[in-house]
C-alpha cells in the first residue's frame, strides 16, 4: 500500500468510526489527546501517550489537542508550532495537514474551543494538567472515569461498544503489534544463554521492539522471580534451574498493543517437575482457546482453565480431591488467582480507564470469590474481540503462607508433595486470541509454547 493509499484508509477508518458512534448517541463530543508530563524538570519529559479514546476517532497520537465529534463531523482543535520550536524539533506538519490526512471537516486553534463544550460529552484523561483544562471547556467538573455519569456515562458506553470489537484498521495494527512482540521473545530466548542477570533478556526483546519503531505497551515483566505478578525488577541474577518469565508486548506508533508472555528455562531444559508444571499450563492454555466461539461467555472459558489445572495438580498429588468440587471451593486459585486473560486493543488491558464498564456485561459485578475476583471480562464473546488468554500457575508466599487459606484449604492441598516442587515459582503462557465468525485466530500462534519448542528456541547452554 503507497503512502496516499494508506491516508486515504486511515481517513475511511476514521470516518466510519465516527459515524457509528453518531449512530449510537445524539449529543456532541470532545476528546482531548493529553500533554506529555515532566519527568523531573520541564524540558525532560516523559514520552508522550495520546488518550486511547482521542486515538480511537482521531487516528494519530498528537500532543496538546482535541477533537469535537457532531453528527458523524470531526473538528480538530490544536495549535501549530511556534516557529523556535523548529530549533529543537525541527519542521512539524501544520494543523491543516493533519486535518486533510485524518479526514477532518474543520481545522482550528485551541482557543476556538473554549465556547463548543456546553452540552459536550467527554472522557476525562489521565493527566491532571488536562482535567483542568476539560472541566474548563464542559463548563463543569468531569468525574472520575470509573464513576462517570450522564451523557458521560452514556459515551463511555457507546464507545466500549465500538471498541469492543475491532475493524480492519485496528487489526492490520494489532497484527504488526503481535508479530513484533513474536520476534522480541524469540531474541528474548535466544539471548538467555549468554546473559548473566534478567536485564539483558530484557534489553534484548526491547531492543527489537525499538528497532522496529515501537514501544512496550506496558512496562515489561522479565523476571526468574515469576511468582511475582507484576514484577518489574530486572537485577536478579540467571542461575540454572530458574525459569524466567517474560511478558513482553509491542505497541504501535499508532497506539495498538500486543500481550505474550513466555516462560523458559534458563538452562535450555525445563526440569522434569517444572516440565509436569508446565504441561498442566499449557493444556489449559489450549483448552480454552479451544473453546473460544462468539457466544460463549469468556467467564466459562476462566472456569474452564481453573477445572483443567485442578484436574492436572490432582493427577500430580499436589491438590487431593475431586477436581470439580476444588474448583467450587477456589482451591485451585491458590496457584491460579489471576482471571483468565482480557481485552486487548488500544490498551492492554484495553478500556479498563473506565473501570469495568467494558469489560463486564451490563448488570453483572465483580464476583467476591477468591477464584473469580480478579477476572478482568465477565460477557458473552463476539466476532471482533480480541482477549488473552493467559493461565498460570504460582506459589506466591503470601497466598500460600496465609494463615486462613492455610486453615481452610489444608486438607486439599498435599503440603509435602508440594514441596517437591520448589523449582517452579512461577509459569504462565499467553497468547492472544481474536473471536473470529467461526471460532478463533490465534495472531501469536507463530511463537511456539510447546516444551520441547521452547527449549529449542533457547539454544545453546552456557552451564
Amino acid at each position: 500500500m503507497d503512502h496516499h493509499n494508506s491516508l486515504i484508509s486511515l481517513a475511511e477508518t476514521l470516518r466510519h468510526r465516527r459515524q457509528r458512534l453518531a449512530s449510537l448517541i445524539d449529543f456532541p463530543v470532545i476528546l482531548w489527546s493529553g500533554h506529555s508530563s515532566p519527568r523531573n524538570f520541564p524540558a525532560s519529559p516523559y514520552p508522550f501517550r495520546a488518550s486511547s479514546h482521542f486515538l480511537y476517532f482521531a487516528g494519530l497520537p498528537l500532543p496538546n489537542a482535541a477533537i469535537r465529534l457532531e453528527a458523524g463531523k470531526l473538528e480538530l482543535f490544536m495549535d501549530n508550532p511556534e516557529p523556535s520550536s523548529a530549533l529543537w524539533h525541527g519542521e512539524m506538519p501544520k494543523r491543516e495537514e493533519i486535518a486533510e490526512t485524518i479526514g477532518a471537516d474543520v481545522a482550528k486553534t485551541m482557543s476556538e474551543l473554549k465556547h463548543r463544550g456546553r452540552d459536550a460529552a467527554s472522557i476525562p484523561v489521565q493527566n491532571y494538567r488536562t482535567t483542568l483544562v476539560q472541566s474548563q471547556i464542559l463548563q463543569r467538573q468531569i468525574a472520575s472515569p470509573y464513576d462517570l455519569e450522564g451523557i458521560d456515562r452514556e459515551l463511555a458506553k457507546a464507545i466500549a461498544t465500538l471498541r469492543l470489537t475491532h475493524d480492519a484498521g485496528a487489526l492490520m495494527e494489532l497484527r504488526k503489534a503481535a508479530a513484533v512482540s513474536i520476534e522480541a521473545h524469540k531474541a528474548g530466548m535466544s539471548a538467555t544463554p549468554q546473559a548473566k542477570l534478567e536485564a539483558e533478556v530484557r534489553a534484548a526483546m526491547e531492543g527489537v521492539i525499538i528497532a522496529h519503531n515501537m514501544t512496550t505497551a506496558y512496562n515489561s515483566i522479565v523476571t526468574v522471580h515469576g511468582e511475582v505478578l507484576h514484577n518489574e525488577a530486572y537485577h536478579h541474577p540467571l542461575q540454572p534451574g530458574d525459569l524466567l518469565l517474560a511478558d513482553v508486548g509491542a505497541e504501535t506508533p499508532m497506539g495498538w498493543a500486543a500481550d505474550i508472555t513466555r516462560t523458559w528455562p534458563i538452562s535450555g531444559k525445563f526440569s522434569p517437575t517444572q516440565k509436569d508444571i508446565y504441561d498442566i499450563v499449557l493444556a489449559a492454555h489450549d483448552a480454552c482457546i479451544d473453546k473460544i466461539s462468539p457466544g460463549v461467555e469468556y467467564r466459562d472459558i476462566h472456569l474452564l482453565a481453573a477445572q483443567v489445572i485442578a484436574e492436572g495438580l490432582v493427577n500430580l498429588g499436589i491438590l487431593l480431591g475431586n477436581p470439580q468440587d476444588l474448583v467450587d471451593m477456589d482451591a485451585h486459585a491458590l496457584f491460579f488467582p489471576h482471571g483468565i486473560g482480557h481485552l486487548l486493543g488500544l490498551d492492554v488491558h484495553d478500556m479498563e480507564d473506565l473501570g469495568d464498564l467494558a469489560g463486564y456485561d451490563a448488570e453483572r459485578k465483580r464476583s467476591d470469590r477468591f477464584g473469580l475476583g480478579y477476572l478482568r471480562l465477565n460477557r458473552p464473546l463476539k466476532s471482533g474481540m480480541l482477549v488473552t488468554i493467559e493461565p498460570g500457575f504460582y506459589q506466591v508466599p503470601a497466598i500460600l503462607n496465609d494463615a486462613n487459606k492455610r486453615e481452610k484449604y489444608q486438607n486439599l492441598v498435599n503440603w509435602e508433595r508440594l514441596s517437591r516442587f520448589a523449582d517452579v515459582q512461577g509459569i504462565r503462557i499467553e497468547d492472544d486470541v481474536l473471536v473470529t465468525s467461526v471460532g478463533s485466530e490465534v495472531l501469536t500462534a507463530a511463537l511456539p509454547n510447546q516444551a520441547h519448542a521452547v527449549e529449542d528456541l533457547v539454544g545453546a547452554q552456557r552451564w
